[in-house]
């Protein structure tokens, strides 16, 4: 379990430095794009890296078909992005936060919830 866990670290904070990077640089670049669009665009993006670190490292002895990976992979982080922007959501708008230190707070919150889907089920052994 411990491989497992310091690669699901390592990847997710890849990933969701890559997340918050491309939401960053779409906010200072088009400062007229939703907030929340942009941290859509950043899902997306990280959710490539996600998946290929995810499933070479992370979970690497999974029996898995990959197809089989990535379309449960993909339901799973759509579950963790719908945690991330509703979290987003309210930190943004009900209680004034900055777009990136709520980004910050949104995939910690998302985050927990991802491994167990991931662990259990996206790449169950």
């Amino acid at each position: 379990m411990r491989p497992t866990l310091f690669w699901f670290l390592i990847t997710g904070a890849t990933a969701a430095l890559t997340h918050m990077g491309v939401f960053a640089l779409v906010q200072h670049l088009h400062p007229d794009v939703w907030p929340e669009a942009a941290n859509a665009l950043g899902f997306v993006i990280a959710f490539v890296l996600s998946f290929g670190g995810h499933r070479w490292l992370s979970f690497k002895g999974t029996s898995t078909p990959v197809q089989q990976s990535l379309a449960r992979f993909a339901v799973t982080a759509l579950a963790g992005f719908a945690c991330n922007e509703v979290v987003f959501m309210v930190l943004t708008r009900r209680y004034g936060w900055l777009g990136l230190l709520a980004l910050f707070a949104a995939l910690v919150v998302a985050s927990a919830q991802t491994f167990v889907l991931s662990r259990f089920w996206a790449f169950q052994r």
